[in-house]
Order: structure tokens, then C-alpha cells, then sequence
């Protein structure tokens, strides 16, 4: 079968499509003819070893996300039958619960083997039947980039009607954000970068929105969206330059949700601002099964649908990911199958 790998010693240029032997299932596993994959911003930094130890030994098969068929099931397997469509968990050891270093190091597409195959071997465990509405690509969208919205929004930091929600960007997690933030009844204000973001992002339901080339200061901005008041949650995806304004605009016992470090990850902000408005900071790490699945009875209730930005074919995945890294997407980077 087909597989992109880094084999030889990590360096984008050591990603190689090639090719390993068909897996089969034992007891406990299951078998998935891989549909489609979708990219997320650490799939840029596993090639380059990025998370050091946890990143893995090679050879290593990149990409975490993505949707599969069953193709089969070995000894004792119940929770899915061959014919089902489903979903690898990103983190294949962390089913439920508070996270611990094996829940949250035991993740495809590095340290484990990931999407970037014809087929895919993993524990019954490890995988979750995904809702019939959506398309492959739509499907492969979710393991990381929804569930670490729905985990900011609802499981770790439950977000209330009425609520003033911030995001950052129109990325995967910015826009999943949003869904999950009016599907709560919250107020959402987007923050990015073009008259045409602005539109395409209040289309899908956000209530205000920032250019921030516009208007560099925009914590300045939010006051009147607020009416002084500061949002309850923002969804910090750019990091170093962005933490400071969001500091000035969350509201006193407000929190920041930390996900990304787009923009840097060294930390240089008044950090007298957290202490003296008692503002929480949390970090966010995609999530657990239990948080997926519960998300996808909400996806398959309301019948949302993922934003997918542009398709690639499986060999075309280093255009893929020079496309993520140019960051230019409105949504979901993706790969055919």
C-alpha cells in the first residue's frame, strides 16, 4: 500500500511517498481503508521532530486526522462492524477522564503512525463512527481541529448563552469555534485579517468582526462590542503577539482558552493583568473519546458542516502542507484519498 513517511533522519526533505506491507486486524482491531486526511498546524512540525521525544522514531507515517471505512475486525471486536465509516481519536489512549503523559503522548501522527496511508490498523478503541450527513472530507476534518473547539467551548469551559466568545482567525479551530459558540447561544466576535474573511465568517454566524491589519490595536475595538464589559472566553490561537491585547480585552474572572502560538510561543505580556482580574488561563489539548463523541451527537443534531478550503490528492502532500503553512486557508486543508 501507498504511504507518505519520513524515513532516513527527520527534515522536510525526508518525506517520501512509499510504500509498507497491508495490516492486518488481531484481537481488538479494526482495519480502515483511509478515505481522506485533513492537516492541522502541528503535521508542520513533526517532520522537523518539533515535539522532540514524543514526536516519535522513524520511519513515521505524518497526519492524525482522517475518516475510514472498516474493512475488518478481528477477534472480539463489538463497537464497529466492517461497512462502518469512522474516525481515528487523536489521542488513541485517552478515552475518558483527566489527562495524564500516556493519554496525551500516545497521538497519530506522531509518536504513533498516522493517516498518511491506503489503510490503517488501530484498537477498536481508538476509533468513533462518524454522522452520515457529512462527506469524507467534511468527516476527516474533526479528530483535532473540531474537538479542540468543542473541548475550549463546552467540555473543559462551558460556555453559556449569553456569553461574549472571541476567536482568533478563520482556521480550522476558529471556525469550528464559532459553530459550537452559536450553537451555545453565545455572541462571537471574530478577529482577522480581510474585508473578505469578514464576510465569509459573519456568513457562518459571527455577530461582529475585527480586521486587525486594519486596526492593529483591535483589543481597543472590542470595548464597543462589548459595551466595556470584556468577553467571558477567548479563543487564544495566535499566542505571543496576540496574548497581550487579548489580556486587555477579557472581562475580570474571564478565561483564555490556549490553543495555538501562530504567531510565537515565547510569553511577554503584564501578567499583573491575570493576577489583579483574577483571569484564568487554560491550556487546551484536542480532547478525550467521551468529548468526541458527544460532539459528534451535536454535529449529527444540528446538521453542521465543516468548512473545507481546498482539496489535494494523496501525492500532493507537501503542496498541501506549503499551503497551510502560507496561511491563506478560510477553514479545513485536506487530502483525497
Amino acid at each position: 500500500m501507498r504511504v507518505f513517511q519520513i524515513e532516513g533522519d527527520w527534515g522536510m526533505d525526508h518525506l517520501k511517498l512509499s510504500t509498507r506491507p497491508v495490516p492486518s486486524a488481531g484481537p481488538g482491531q479494526v482495519v480502515l481503508k483511509m478515505k481522506a486526511s485533513s492537516l492541522n498546524y502541528r503535521d508542520l512540525l513533526v517532520p522537523l521532530r518539533g515535539y522532540g521525544s514524543h514526536t516519535g522514531s522513524l520511519p513515521l507515517i505524518p497526519l492524525s486526522d482522517g475518516v475510514g471505512v472498516v474493512t475488518e475486525v478481528g477477534a472480539g471486536v463489538t463497537r464497529v462492524a466492517v461497512g462502518d465509516r469512522v474516525c481515528p481519536i487523536f489521542s488513541q489512549r485517552w478515552i475518558s477522564g483527566e489527562p495524564d503523559l500516556e493519554r496525551l503522548t500516545q497521538t497519530l501522527g506522531g509518536p504513533v503512525d498516522g493517516t498518511m496511508t491506503e489503510f490503517m490498523c488501530l484498537s477498536e478503541q481508538g476509533v468513533s463512527k462518524v454522522p452520515a450527513h457529512l462527506s469524507d472530507l467534511e468527516a476527516a476534518t474533526l479528530p483535532c481541529a473540531a474537538l479542540t473547539a468543542w473541548s475550549a467551548l463546552v467540555t473543559v469551559l462551558p460556555t453559556r448563552p449569553g456569553d461574549r466568545v472571541l476567536v482568533q482567525g478563520c482556521g480550522g479551530v476558529a471556525l469550528f469555534a464559532v459553530s459550537f459558540a452559536k450553537l451555545l447561544g453565545a455572541h462571537v466576535t471574530v478577529i482577522t485579517s480581510s474585508a473578505e474573511r469578514e464576510a465569509r465568517v459573519r456568513a457562518l454566524g459571527a455577530d461582529a468582526t475585527i480586521n486587525y491589519r486594519q486596526t492593529p490595536e483591535w483589543a481597543k475595538a472590542t470595548r464597543d462590542i462589548t459595551g466595556g464589559r470584556g468577553y467571558d472566553l477567548i479563543v487564544e490561537l495566535g499566542g505571543e503577539k496576540t496574548l497581550p491585547q487579548s489580556l486587555r480585552c477579557v472581562r475580570p474572572g474571564g478565561v483564555l482558552a490556549m490553543i495555538g502560538v501562530l504567531s510565537g510561543g515565547a510569553m511577554s505580556a503584564a501578567l499583573g493583568l491575570i493576577v489583579t482580574r483574577q483571569v484564568r488561563m487554560q491550556g487546551i489539548t484536542v480532547g478525550n473519546r467521551d468529548g468526541f463523541e458527544a460532539m459528534l451527537r451535536a454535529i449529527d443534531q444540528h446538521r453542521l458542516q465543516p468548512v473545507v478550503d481546498r482539496v489535494f490528492a494523496f501525492e500532493e502532500l507537501k503542496a498541501a502542507m506549503a499551503h497551510l503553512q502560507g496561511g491563506s486557508q478560510f477553514g479545513k486543508v485536506c487530502i483525497a484519498h
